[in-house]
């Protein structure tokens, strides 16, 4: 064999080196938690992979909108405004790895970071064309979910960062990387989920409707029927979270959602399809045969999604009266928490008062628990094992 049949014979062997060595890298960073240090350059990589990757989904939901965005958003936000926010995730993600590529901070991940960014540039970057497309497809919340992550992540990790209530909790935490792929797949099937629950709130409230009677509820002033609309959906939402603990098949489904040992924005996210699905119609179902206003719908799905996520929080404030009101951090890590006065209680999700009306309230002087998750910690991690945990021989 001559010099160049070797180092022909060379080049493939180093390729498949850096690929490996890429792959094992990504997966080591992926599957870690900790604390991150500033000046490690860990930071700027983790913003330079993330933003280069949803950058890249971003511009393949531009490519084709019809089945990678969700037609609820899609016909509310500006597409000027998404051309620019891909813009801008593409300078700073490319920015990113390029720099730390350069002073060999973690190069092969910033590599990696950088062939997304040199990806999503070439399918067409923030300029993609978007012509016409039919508006009724099946379709993934790719949008959804990036819009949603980097909004919460934004929000939250700065609200848990400036009242934090255990300091010293991570960021990245552990068992985050599950919670991660609920968040993810919860976003991705919203479309397959809004067909299941309306399909079913059809069909099991549909004889309850009024037509009289819905347009009494939607003649009531906006502030006055939304707190209704509410006071409504939580006392639904009560009675089925009642009946996930203490229906014990119904608990092999709930279980999923409380064996989340450490509480955060993202641990919210973590819950058996079926219990997310069964407790929209439980839900929604009322709310649709009282007919309210769809801009009093429109708000209420915004104040339970951020009460949802908040309420999970690494969060301590200072509520004083209000707590016994509304459904507050304090009040529903108590619902999470793995101690004897905890199990069974504060149930609410967005009115206190509710528990202490129906005598489920936890009652104790200290305003968090210690411990959270399931007694005895019998829930697999991992997002497959949890969706398959219900259905397995106790």
């Amino acid at each position: 064999m001559n010099r160049d049949q070797q180092q022909e014979s060379k080049q493939p062997d180093a390729s498949r080196l850096v690929t490996r060595t890429t792959v094992v890298a990504t997966r080591k960073l992926l599957a870690s938690h900790g604390q991150l240090v500033f000046g490690s350059g860990l930071i700027a990589t983790i913003l330079a992979l993330v933003l280069s990757f949803l950058s890249l989904l971003g511009v393949l939901a531009f490519q084709f909108p019809q089945y990678l965005t969700t037609p609820e958003l899609r016909h509310v936000y500006s597409v000027d405004l998404m051309r620019h926010l891909l813009f801008t995730a593409l300078i700073v993600s490319g920015g990113l790895a390029l720099g730390s590529i350069v002073i060999d901070n973690r190069r092969h991940i910033n590599a990696l970071a950088f062939i997304f960014v040199l990806a999503a540039v070439a399918l067409g970057g923030s300029r993609v064309p978007v012509g016409d497309f039919p508006d009724h497809t099946p379709y993934i919340g790719a949008d959804w979910f990036i819009l949603d992550l980097l909004g919460s992540t934004t929000i939250f990790v700065l609200v848990e960062k400036l009242f934090p209530l255990h300091r010293q909790q991570p960021v990245f935490r552990a068992e985050w990387q599950t919670d991660m792929v609920h968040f993810a797949v919860n976003h991705f099937i919203i479309g397959l989920a809004l067909l299941i629950v309306n399909l079913a709130i059809h069909r099991a409230f549909g004889w309850m409707a009024n037509a009289g009677f819905q347009h009494v509820v939607q003649q009531i002033a906006f502030v006055p029927q939304l707190l209704l609309c509410m006071l409504v959906a939580d006392l639904a939402e009560y009675t089925a979270h009642r009946a996930y603990h203490e229906v014990p098949v119904l608990w092999r489904f709930h279980a999923v959602h409380h064996s989340v040992k450490s509480m955060d924005w993202l641990a919210g996210s973590r819950q058996h399809l079926f219990g997310l699905i069964a407790t929209r119609i439980a839900v929604l179902g009322p709310l649709f045969a009282l007919g309210f206003d769809k801009t009093v719908i429109d708000m209420y799905i915004i104040v339970v999604g951020f009460q949802a996520v908040f309420n999970h929080a690494n969060v301590s404030l200072p509520w004083g009266p209000l707590r016994y009101v509304f459904v507050t951090p304090d009040f529903h890590h108590w619902h999470h928490s793995s101690e004897d006065e905890a199990i069974d209680r504060n149930y609410a999700a967005h009115f206190a008062f509710i528990d202490h009306l129906f005598g489920t309230a936890v009652q104790t002087d200290r305003r968090f628990p210690e411990k959270y998750g399931v007694v005895g910690d019998y829930v697999p991690d991992g997002f497959f094992q949890q969706q398959a945990f219900p259905f397995r021989r106790h």
